[in-house]
């Protein structure tokens, strides 16, 4: 049985990489340690294309391709470094604001956009993917999380369980009983808070009162830490270990990222009505991917040639998702109907059978005008 100060977070956020770029501390006093060169030039090539992702999305929705995109910028650390812990095995319930994370996890960028789109179901295949569907209601995507933790468990399958949660949704039901169900029955989940400080207009500090949203572990018997969510290092170095505990049958870890989201909550927000552009330039000081960049280049792991080659690499990959997606699909009315229910009930049988007699009287008269 755990003791009430083994579920207690750091006491300040893990940070292994301060904003200047230089190394904090070699190892972090619980065991926390600076990941391999490899791994940091992996992550900071992610974080460059998961932002012109980001940006060419955003971009995307003033052009009428997109119906909403909720912006990342700014979480890019928390994003990228945290989805590169995942295995083979493992899933992944992201919530609405987690395209860069789908992204990275090697889902196909315009299936990626096609809920946001406006088109049908998650874009992507779930099982072949082992990633739900973008949750937009907050927090319910918890206690499916548990659920999918606890059913892995009980069938030794092995592998583990990420689920995605933003500050604001700490406050909602589905996340106590989601953290409750995966305490007891030790499943293999790790729930990660992207605390960017608002939950759209909404600041921490109307939330919740605790030190830092990674105390509420607690009171669910879950071990918890808290991370410095714009340094990608740490946030690995930490997943990593929250990841693997999960996988060897230690059951679930609640971590929170501390971050900031630099565009508005949306393309529909207008962030300016509830903070200061002062605040927004701070948090820029803190961008995750300078922070990396600095650091690589100053120990010579990066040149500026290859930054180069990293940057032209992303916007190849930009242009080639503008023309994918300025193509527009044709649709059969009738898939509307598919995938609702294992086993079509009646009434779903009833009204495709309207569907199809309406599209066939359209296409009967249409022939008929034509003659």
């Amino acid at each position: 049985m755990s003791t009430p100060q083994d579920l207690l977070p750091s006491p300040e956020p893990v940070q292994l990489i301060g904003p200047g770029g230089e190394p904090t501390v070699q190892e972090h006093p619980r065991g926390y340690a600076l990941p391999p060169t490899e791994r940091l030039l992996a992550l900071h090539r992610a974080m460059v294309l998961g932002r012109r992702f980001d940006t060419q999305a955003t971009a995307l929705t003033k052009q009428g391709r997109l119906a909403v995109y909720p912006s990342s910028i700014g979480q890019d650390a928390c994003q990228v470094a945290t989805v590169s812990a995942l295995e083979e095995g493992d899933w992944f319930f992201p919530t609405y604001r987690d395209s860069m994370a789908l992204f990275t996890r090697g889902i196909d960028p315009v299936q990626v956009l096609t809920l946001l789109k406006g088109d049908w179901h998650a874009g992507y295949d779930v099982a072949a993917t082992r990633t739900a569907p973008q949750c937009t209601p907050l927090a319910t995507q918890l206690i499916h999380a548990a659920g999918a933790g606890a059913g892995m468990a009980r069938r030794r399958e092995g592998g583990a369980v990420l689920a995605f949660i933003g500050d604001g949704a700490t406050s909602e039901g589905d996340f106590h009983e989601g953290l409750n169900f995966a305490a007891v029955y030790k499943a293999p989940v790790v729930f990660v808070v992207q605390n960017n400080a608002y939950a759209i207009s909404v600041p921490l500090s109307k939330q919740t009162k605790a030190p830092s949203l990674a105390y509420k572990g607690i009171g669910y018997g879950i071990p918890s830490e808290q991370v410095d969510g714009n340094d990608a290092a740490a946030v690995a170095a930490v997943m990593d270990t929250a990841l693997e505990r999960a996988r060897s049958g230690g059951g679930p870890t609640l971590v929170e990222l501390h971050t900031y989201r630099m565009d508005a909550h949306t393309n529909a927000d207008d962030a300016t009505r509830y903070r200061e552009s002062a605040e927004v330039d701070a948090w820029r000081e803190k961008d995750p991917i300078v922070r990396l960049e600095k650091h690589l280049l100053d120990t010579g792991a990066l040149t500026e040639e290859r930054l180069e080659e990293i940057r032209a690499e992303a916007e190849e990959m930009a242009a080639t998702l503008r023309e994918r997606m300025n193509t527009d699909a044709e649709h059969d009315p009738l898939s509307l109907f598919e995938h609702v229910y294992a086993e079509p009930t009646p009434q779903l049988l009833e009204q495709r059978a309207m569907v199809a007699a309406e599209l066939a009287a359209a296409t009967a008269d249409s022939q008929e005008a034509t003659r």
